[in-house]
């Protein structure tokens, strides 16, 4: 097997499971291409008493017949079992498992359970009653279901209001990788960019471990992006449809909303993802949670006004650079990333996704400014005022009557604050207390790669925020 990079608290749940005096009911869930499968391949170092996985598409039959094969492999017969539906596929694993030494732990993985749920297959009523009726009764099954379709993983067994209810023993959700643990997986596989370049990739790549393992450590930051998304047969160029598709039924509506907030940098209220998606009601609302689940979209509380008119951002970095350079052209400069890295359009792209990297770090952001003990709450505001667009993205309102407000700035050099730009930050926080009465004390937060340059504008800042604190 694989090294099993990172995953310590992950690996430490599978473990306490193994060490169990009782069955136990493990889901592993996140985002497509996250890791689950690897992780629990390579904890369990592939010693598994069964395993199975869904096939994407595969109707009801052929699934059935899938997972006959596999019992005949497990069980090591000359005979493939003939179950005729669900009920029976789990009778066939029961009899397996009991077949073995009685003394060991069993682990059966099930993968990619979502696909297995086709239409009218009875799939989780006959889960649940072989857990219930037999692998809860007793103490030597550890029961591994793994799924990208987080909204299924949700809906079917944690939410199970049925036989389910209560009956996962452990969640494990895989999110994705931090900049630290991209850059100590760079780093293991001898990819020595700096901390600029990681950035730059995690803007692209996200925290998906998947794609990092088709870097080539060899190539410069730049000759890898066009290698992976722009050159004749780029692994990552027809990734995006694979991706909803996988994930979602109707999924061109998913799309349609992540092109939706594409469109708009500060995100969009539900009402404004109805106006420009046409979509409305529960439909609506079950997509917005669906995208939430899987970690492509995040809503942020508006200041004042926590409980509604939310505002949504796209958060999944590969989405946003889809839209961005990719969607809808057929033929592709083979070195459009090394030909553009500096055009003002990948300028304005970056300025967008390193907010998103800075919102995906809050937690090494506060713990640089020296606020990790303190109560926070974190939300975005825009003006009120008709014909004003003053808005701030983010603004960590603490514990001790202060409130961070944050400016995030993306850049190769040392931020340099002007004069105009310094009365604009000013007079921002004075409309923003006006509107909001707010009594706090407000301090402006620079978020930047390699911090500001002092000069007499930068009296402005209060505090801020360099790489090496997104790093922790």
């Amino acid at each position: 097997m694989e090294k099993l990079f990172g995953r310590e608290s992950e690996c430490e749940q599978l473990r306490e499971c193994l060490n169990s005096t009782k069955s136990e009911f493990v889901i592993v869930y996140g985002r497509r291409r996250i890791g689950k499968t690897y992780l629990v391949k390579n904890f369990f170092d592939g010693k598994f008493a069964f395993y199975y996985t869904g096939a994407h598409n595969m109707p009801y039959q052929r699934q059935l017949e899938s997972f006959a094969l596999a019992l005949k492999k497990y069980s090591k017969s000359k005979l493939t079992p003939q179950p005729k539906d669900w009920y029976q596929a789990f009778q066939c694993l029961q009899e397996h498992l009991e077949n073995l030494p009685q003394k060991s732990r069993k682990v059966v993985f099930i993968d990619e359970m979502p696909w297995i749920d086709t239409h009218k297959s009875d799939f989780v009523t006959a889960l649940e009653n072989f857990w219930n009726s037999w692998a809860a009764q007793r103490d030597d099954i550890v029961f591994v279901a793994c799924g990208s379709a987080t909204s299924w993983m949700s809906d079917k067994l944690i939410e199970n209001q049925g036989g389910l209810h209560n009956r996962i023993t452990r969640r494990i959700y895989l999110r994705p990788f931090t900049l630290s643990e991209c850059e100590q997986y760079l780093h293991s596989v001898n990819c020595a960019w700096d901390r600029y370049q990681i950035i730059q990739c995690y803007m692209i790549l996200g925290g998906v471990p998947f794609y990092y393992s088709l870097l080539s450590p060899g190539k410069s930051f730049v000759q890898n992006i066009d290698a992976l998304f722009f050159a004749s047969g780029a692994k990552l160029k027809d990734e995006f449809d694979e991706l909803y598709s996988a994930l979602f039924s109707n999924y061109d509506k998913y799309i349609a909303v992540a092109r939706a907030l594409s469109s708009k940098r500060e995100g969009l209220t539900r009402n404004e993802i109805m106006e420009k998606t046409g979509l409305s009601g529960g439909g609506l609302s079950r997509i917005i949670s669906n995208l939430e689940k899987c970690d492509f979209i995040s809503g942020f509380s508006n200041y004042k006004n926590r409980n509604k008119n939310a505002i949504y951002r796209l958060t999944d970095f590969y989405t946003i650079f889809y839209f961005h350079f990719l969607e809808g052209k057929k033929q592709i400069d083979h070195k459009f990333w090394e030909n553009n890295f500096s055009s003002p359009k990948v300028r304005s792209w970056q300025g967008y996704s390193f907010e998103l990297v800075c919102f995906m770090h809050i937690d090494k952001i506060k713990s640089a400014l020296g606020i990790s003990g303190i109560s926070t709450e974190i939300s975005a505001w825009r003006s009120n005022l008709k014909g004003d667009h003053s808005q701030i993205d983010l603004l960590i309102e603490r514990g001790d009557r202060t409130i961070n407000v944050c400016e995030i700035k993306f850049s190769q050099d040392p931020y340099v604050i002007d004069k105009e730009y310094a009365a604009r930050l000013r007079m921002r926080n004075a409309i923003f207390k006006s509107q909001t009465n707010t009594t706090k004390n407000l301090s402006i937060t620079f978020i930047t790669v390699y911090g500001v340059v002092p000069n007499v504008n930068s009296g402005v800042v209060q505090s801020e925020v360099a790489a090496e604190g997104l790093f922790g």
